[in-house]
Order: C-alpha cells, then sequence, then structure tokens
C-alpha cells in the first residue's frame, strides 16, 4: 500500500495571500477607474438630456448629448459663431438652455423678417430649415464685450436672444459635441 504523504500547511496559506493581493489590485483598479470617471465627468464631458424643440432639427427633444465642458473653461477655447452652447438662463440662473452662438462681442446683429445679419452681411444658415424660419424683425443690437447673442434652430419655437437679451460669458459652461442617444443619430454636432 502506498504511503500517503501528510498534507502541506503551507500550500493553503500561499493561496489566501495570493486571493487577498488579487483583492487588493481589482480594488485598486476599481478606484482608479472611478477617480478617472469623476474628472471626466467634472471637467471634461457630461452627459445632458434635450429638453424642448428650440434646436431642432439639429436636436430634437429628449436626445442625449455630451457636452464638452472643457472647451470653454478657463478660456481655453474660443466661442465661435455656430457654436451649439449650453448655458445657466440669465434670467434664472437655475435653468440651463441649449443655443446656437449667432452673434459674438463687437458683432452688429439684426433681423430682418426672420434674415439674421451680422455687422451688415446676411448669415447663411443652412441649419435653419426653412419650415423653421419665422418672420420676426428686430433692431440692430450692439453685442457687448464678454457676451453673446444666441437663438434657437427653430426660430418659431425658441425663447431666445430676441426675447431676453445676451448670454454673459460666466454663464456657459459647455459646448455641445455628441449625440449619444438614440442611436440612429449617433455621432458629432457641427
Amino acid at each position: 500500500m502506498p504511503e500517503e504523504t501528510p498534507s502541506n500547511p503551507e500550500a493553503g496559506s500561499r493561496s489566501r495571500p495570493s486571493l487577498l493581493w488579487s483583492t487588493i489590485h481589482w480594488a485598486r483598479d476599481l478606484l482608479v477607474s472611478v477617480v478617472i470617471a469623476i474628472i471626466v465627468i467634472l471637467f471634461i464631458y457630461q452627459p445632458v438630456k434635450v429638453e424642448g424643440t428650440s434646436m431642432m432639427p439639429a436636436l430634437v427633444d429628449q436626445e442625449r448629448i455630451f457636452i464638452n465642458k472643457f472647451v470653454y473653461r478657463f478660456n481655453i477655447g474660443k466661442i465661435e459663431r455656430g457654436d451649439m452652447i449650453v448655458f445657466w438662463f440669465p434670467q434664472d440662473p437655475s435653468k440651463s438652455y441649449i443655443k446656437r452662438v449667432i452673434g459674438t462681442p463687437g458683432d452688429l446683429v439684426d433681423v430682418d423678417d426672420g434674415q439674421v445679419r451680422i455687422n451688415g452681411q446676411r448669415l447663411e444658415e443652412s441649419y435653419v430649415p426653412e419650415e423653421y424660419r419665422d418672420r420676426v424683425s428686430m433692431p440692430p443690437t450692439r453685442v457687448p464685450e464678454e457676451q453673446y447673442f444666441v437663438l434657437g434652430d427653430h426660430r418659431s419655437s425658441s425663447n431666445d436672444s430676441r426675447s431676453w437679451g445676451m448670454v454673459p460669458r460666466r454663464y456657459i459652461y459647455g459646448k455641445a459635441v455628441f449625440v449619444y442617444w438614440p442611436l440612429d443619430k449617433l455621432g458629432l454636432l457641427h
């Protein structure tokens, strides 16, 4: 009959440190991932749900988008005509709006029967379909320093700078950059 070998008491103790080290490494990796996710969400990209129809057809009600919060933070990125910006509503900073920048500081903006002019030149707006235009007029208005004139793309359904005035630079906190839901609209915004 073969001899039985005594069990190795060290075998069990070797698996415990291995399991402990695996758990520690897993917890460390999870913590690093959470910290990176928090940094990205707080300082770079933020998911946002579109509410309302003022930016149709570019953005529709209940669509989900990412905004880039880093591009305008610390005045790193220049806010340009055509950008879709997210900002705190000047008359109630507890609400946030998304609109398209039309006039930048120093521009002279006027609207004649729905046609926008910047510094006397007609603004080509391929993003506004004819059926979304309105026939509203607005006298020439100079955009002050550190402020922006914004409009919704669905002009007949938009509450914008024509009603309540300019958006101060300090209220702008993001640029709409990417649609992620619904999946059939997945892609970059222009």
